[in-house]
């Protein structure tokens, strides 16, 4: 019995000192695993007087229920204590200002696209999508770009397979709308187009707007009244405009939309090559050869169709000189917008 007392004053003492769950855990290994020392005692009661094993059994459990008592109890304190240490190294001091949360901006080029939009819904145009992966009858050939023309080289397409392309222009749009419905039409195609170039007035991915209109005894006059009307929507009713002739396969006759440059006004600068003017859109009257891929009979209908880029509208409304910053996600050139 002296020998059970000294063993609890031992396990008293060594659990006064214990300051981690770790050296709890090695403790309770100490007096109650195994090979234990309480568990020593039980395994000794065979060697005790016959007439001592009651009261020295007894004593042996109330030990070990003691000790296991006491270990719990330190156990649900250091826990205790560890959770109030990690609660003060987490803390945060609720009276320092907050970090503001700048708000985003609409990007420059989806400004400029919804302008452009805007002003043709106005004119009464719709807006039609089409896909971004084409096939190469609808990107070149019902275009009057058949196999192995010439016009194909004016363009840097990305081939998947031989029939199918990233679409080098919204135009097949276009076609795809002629095919299924009928005249009167007036619509816009907007959207992502694709071609290997890469400079600081080129990217692989873009953004055109394609217009078509078709109706009866439409003509080259009403093409230039829409197109200046946009241009003055656009850059101001002060902006002097050109059409210059041009080649186009699906329209003919065709030509290219100068305006007087709106950085020297017309004075001769770097941007225009000191020649007064800028280069905005192409245009043209839509060819026959057109309306009959698309189902028209040649003399039946007429129209016309122009197409813009967005990139480089934006760059002359902002004065960016490189179209790469319009996708380098730059918050500094971005929040200037």
């Amino acid at each position: 019995m002296d020998d059970l007392l000294s063993l609890r004053q031992s396990f008293l003492d060594e659990i006064s000192a214990v300051s981690e769950i770790a050296e709890l855990q090695q403790l309770k290994v100490r007096y109650t695993g195994r090979k234990g020392l309480i568990t020593g005692r039980l395994k000794a009661l065979s060697t005790v007087p016959p007439e001592e094993k009651p009261a020295f059994g007894r004593a042996v459990n109330e030990l070990r229920d003691f000790v296991e008592q006491s270990i719990e109890d330190t156990e649900t304190e250091l826990r205790k204590v560890e959770k109030q240490k990690r609660l003060l190294s987490e803390k945060i001091d609720i009276t320092l200002p907050g970090r503001p949360l700048k708000a985003g901006n609409i990007h420059p080029l989806n400004r400029i696209l919804d302008e452009i939009k805007d002003i043709f819904v106005f004119l009464g145009f719709n807006i039609e999508e089409g896909p971004e992966i084409e096939l190469d009858y609808y990107n070149f050939e019902a275009l009057n770009i058949p196999k192995h023309h010439p016009a194909r080289d004016m363009q840097d397409t990305f081939y998947i397979t031989d029939d199918v392309v990233l679409r080098t222009h919204t135009s097949p749009v276009q076609v795809r709308v002629m095919e299924k419905k009928r005249p009167p039409l007036r619509i816009i195609a907007p959207g992502k187009v694709y071609r290997c170039d890469a400079d600081i007035s080129h990217t692989p991915m873009f953004h055109q707007v394609e217009g078509l209109l078709v109706d009866d005894d439409i003509s080259f006059s009403d093409l230039k009244g829409v197109i200046e009307l946009f241009i003055h929507s656009f850059f101001g009713k002060d902006t002097p405009v050109r059409f210059r002739p041009s080649y186009f396969p699906f329209t003919e006759p065709s030509a290219e939309v100068d305006i007087g440059c709106i950085f020297c006004r017309g004075k001769g600068c770097r941007i225009c090559k000191k020649t007064g003017w800028l280069e905005v859109m192409g245009c043209g009257m839509v060819n026959p050869r057109v309306f009959e891929m698309s189902g028209y009979g040649p003399d039946e209908f007429s129209g016309f169709a122009f197409g813009m880029g967005v990139e480089r509208l934006t760059m002359l409304k902002y004065s960016i000189d490189d179209i790469r910053l319009f996708y380098e996600n730059d918050l500094r050139f971005l929040m200037q917008f």
